[in-house]
């Protein structure tokens, strides 16, 4: 399958309770993430995170069908319509 470039953003509502395992599983599609940020929105009680991945359809519906399974945890993602530069990743 072909690596497009799209982002994830995730709203968590209870950053000490999953922080942890928000972290964990980041860690472990790192290979698929190229930037990130993460914002805490303290008068919210929240945090917002935004990735920008590489991945395949594949490797982000993994990610983000294992995020939006926490509890607290609601994501959204999108990728390009094409790999960069229409070439092959």
């Amino acid at each position: 399958m072909n690596k497009r470039m799209g982002f994830v953003g995730i709203i968590i509502e209870d950053r000490k309770k999953v922080a942890d395992s928000v972290n964990r599983l980041l860690s472990e599609y790192g290979d698929s993430i190229v930037a990130r940020t993460g914002v805490p929105y303290r008068e919210k009680k929240c945090c917002v995170i935004t990735l920008i991945v590489d991945a395949t359809t594949d490797e982000l519906g993994a990610l983000t069908g294992r995020l939006g399974a926490l509890e607290g945890v609601s994501v959204k993602s999108a990728l390009a319509k094409q790999p960069p530069n229409g070439k092959e990743g």
